[in-house]
């Protein structure tokens, strides 16, 4: 197969000779495509994890209210995916084990439980997805829950966790006690992946949330750490005044409770491109002479692309499919700017969907 791609590229690449030296605009690529166009949301998020102690996860409710109104049919995270963790994990001198842990759960315990590690148990979730009846039993849930922790996809195990009747919440086909204190562990989290994503997909009857994000592109490597360091802080120091009232505001909405306001304020244009000018604007004027500022804009804008990527596959399969992803608010000008890039996808605008109705 591998062959096939590279003789497939060699004729278009000669095929296409001349007009890719030209330009071509892809922007009317899709102007008379046949078929239904995607719609896709990006929800810019605070990190939930972040919030102050007496947070609590039903405040966000006219988020998710309106987040069911547009009726997503499939919700991406800002998590990485079980094949991420894997590829992470089996390379620590390029990825070192303390970088990654952060974002990749150990999944011993779940590998304890169903025999199967990350690799076999992403091959038997796909397969038993792709044979989902449209009425699943709770054996069935209980089945599923156990291969996403075992596949480190735990926010689609909590989907279904939430989707059983408390009656059946409970250990069996797959699920050991250990995995169902960790689902409960999980499901209690602060984090936006969970109590937005997760929740918003069972509520909806979804199976499962995508994680989609990727820690290999923004791997910067320099020779000097903590010079790097010191030039991007710095950086991000000279244009700490510009933004505090931002800053500020959104700290004041944080403390007050009113979830709904804080995401129209940080998915608000102004507020964002205040917000992305104090960051990844000052890095660039850095005036280092070894252009740290630079490279560490390149590492955020790879990874952008890269999770990007990993959306579009998402739903590439389903033609017209309503997509909402929910990312930390610096991903969401690239997000909607890549994405408005796509053939046969149409960004919303977020800030109709969180309007009052």
């Amino acid at each position: 197969m591998k062959n096939q791609w590279v003789a497939l590229g060699a004729v278009m690449a000669v095929a296409a000779g001349g007009s890719a030296r030209a330009g071509v605009d892809l922007s009317v690529l899709d102007a008379s495509m046949a078929g239904p166009r995607a719609q896709v949301l990006v929800l810019g998020s605070v990190h939930l994890s972040g919030m102050s102690k007496d947070f609590k996860p039903a405040s966000l409710e006219p988020v998710l209210e309106r987040l069911a109104a547009f009726k997503p049919d499939v919700i991406t995270i800002e998590n990485i995916p079980g094949e991420g963790c894997d590829l992470l994990a089996r390379h620590p001198a390029v990825y070192p084990p303390d970088n990654v842990a952060p974002y990749c759960n150990n999944t011993d315990a779940a590998k304890k439980a169903t025999g199967l590690d990350v690799p076999a148990a992403i091959a038997e979730a796909n397969k038993t997805l792709a044979q989902w009846p449209a009425q699943p039993t709770p054996a069935q849930r209980r089945h599923l829950a156990s291969l996403f922790l075992a596949a480190n996809d735990s926010s689609s195990a909590v989907v279904q966790w939430w989707q059983l009747p408390q009656a059946e919440q409970h250990a069996g086909d797959g699920l050991d006690e250990a995995l169902v204190a960790l689902l409960a562990k999980r499901g209690a989290r602060n984090n936006e992946s969970d109590q937005i994503a997760a929740r918003l997909a069972a509520r909806l009857g979804l199976q499962r949330v995508y994680p989609i994000d990727d820690h290999t592109g923004d791997n910067v490597t320099v020779a000097d750490e903590e010079a790097y360091g010191d030039a991007v802080q710095k950086a991000w120091e000279a244009a700490r005044a510009k933004a505090k009232p931002m800053r500020d505001r959104e700290d004041e909405l944080k403390k007050g409770g009113d979830m709904l306001a804080l995401y129209r304020y940080v998915n608000s244009p102004e507020v964002m491109r205040i917000a992305i000018d104090a960051d990844f604007g000052a890095a660039m004027r850095d005036p280092s002479s070894q252009h740290y500022g630079q490279l560490y804009v390149a590492g955020w804008e790879t990874r952008n692309l890269r999770m990007v990527a990993n959306i579009r596959a998402a739903f590439r399969e389903h033609p017209g499919a309503r997509v909402l992803s929910i990312v930390g608010s610096s991903h969401k000008p690239w997000f909607d700017d890549l994405l408005g890039r796509m053939q046969g996808v149409d960004v919303v605008d977020v800030e109709k969907i969180l309007r009052d109705r």
